[in-house]
């Protein structure tokens, strides 16, 4: 199966993997990214069918759908992530919390059910579309889709939407709208281990307060938000439901944000000496380097943690701050950054800086490189 994905984030960071709805692709997503770019990696792929995933022939499964998230994380040596899926993502999302628990810790299934409608009904939009295409449903979608507000106040969004709808490949979408219509979890919720997180819209005719209801009622460890929104919460919200991911897989506090992000930039066990070390005297100036630096800014969207190492890198040169300089040349690594970016921003720093210091930065970069052993 060639599946169409795309990863973002620094390679210290835990995965977070998007799964989109029926009629949608990874794109979907794209809004929400800048805002969970400083906590995860982020894996964003086209479902089967989808996008630019390869199209089979036969009617397909959510069973099928699920093994290709599997098959997708070993071709990446991903041993375990956390998912979101949205509609057929959050089926598909079901199938995995049921099937492969050890992979995923956290699960957010969003605007979805344990079975999302009848036979009949996905009978006829299968046929509807094979006799007259994705245009003749388009407009009837945009409204299940999104709330009225949202789509008069939206046009560019609604119209982006509706051509990322109109792209998709009839057998494709027939295909999914098949392991949907088949697709029944409602005797399997309680076989789900990980941590579920549900979400849906208040006006969500789709799958409704009542199906997500139903959903957290049944899976042993479950949470249900609701938003103001139709069936594509993410799109009509995305900032609050990139705010939901954020607590509810790293913490609701500024000082939970900033632990993770430092392990993430830092590395576990620089961060475990640091809270070993801690006392009466030194306790309140962790407790605030944790909330302001690492939970305050190096949690903002507006950079990555990639350029933030290098501007970093940039200050410390000039402050010529050694010991500092040294443990962010390590924490570099983490965020992607390579040798010779490094040595770029110390050829720079020697002109805006002054030679001594660059020399030093030099020097300081060399200690670090051999301790880690990069070449």
């Amino acid at each position: 199966m060639n599946t169409h994905y795309k990863i973002s984030g620094t390679p210290n960071s835990p995965v977070l993997v998007f799964s989109n709805s029926l009629g949608a692709n990874m794109s979907m997503w794209d809004e929400l990214i800048p805002f969970l770019l400083p906590y995860f990696q982020v894996l964003q792929y086209d479902t089967r069918g989808l996008g630019g995933s390869e199209i089979t022939e036969n009617p397909y499964t959510i069973e099928l759908l699920g093994q290709d998230v599997i098959d997708l994380l070993d071709q990446l040596k991903i041993e375990k992530a956390y998912f979101c899926g949205l509609s057929m993502g959050g089926l598909i999302g079901q199938w995995l919390g049921i099937h492969h628990p050890e992979r995923f810790s956290k699960i957010i299934i969003a605007n979805t059910a344990a079975k999302i409608g009848d036979a009949e009904t996905w009978n006829s939009r299968m046929e509807t579309i094979k006799k007259s295409g994705m245009e003749v449903i388009v407009d009837a979608t945009m409204e299940r889709w999104f709330t009225e507000n949202f789509r008069a106040n939206n046009p560019k969004r609604v119209s982006e939407t509706k051509e990322m709808f109109l792209s998709s490949n009839v057998l494709g979408y027939s295909n999914c709208c098949a392991a949907v219509r088949d697709a029944d979890f409602r005797a399997d919720l309680d076989k789900i281990t990980s941590k579920v997180l549900v979400i849906t819209g208040d006006e969500d005719a789709v799958t409704n307060v009542d199906h997500a209801e139903f959903l957290a009622q049944h899976i042993p460890d479950a949470e249900l938000t609701i938003l103001p929104a139709r069936h594509l919460s993410a799109t009509e919200l995305p900032e609050q439901f990139a705010s939901l991911l954020i607590q509810f897989i790293v913490g609701t506090t500024t000082f939970e944000k900033g632990m993770h992000v430092r392990r993430t930039v830092l590395g576990n066990d620089h961060v475990d000496r640091a809270s070993n070390n801690i006392n009466e005297f030194n306790g309140e100036f962790q407790q605030f380097i944790s909330n302001y630096a690492w939970g305050e800014i190096w949690t903002r969207p507006g950079l990555s943690k990639h350029n933030r190492s290098l501007i970093t890198i940039a200050m410390l040169i000039a402050l010529n701050r050694k010991a500092e300089l040294q443990m962010h040349l390590r924490a570099a690594f983490n965020n992607g950054v390579s040798k010779d970016e490094i040595k770029e921003v110390i050829m720079q720093s020697g002109l805006y800086c002054g030679l001594p210091a660059a020399n030093e930065a030099i020097h300081t970069a060399e200690e670090v490189f051999k301790e880690l052993k990069i070449n």
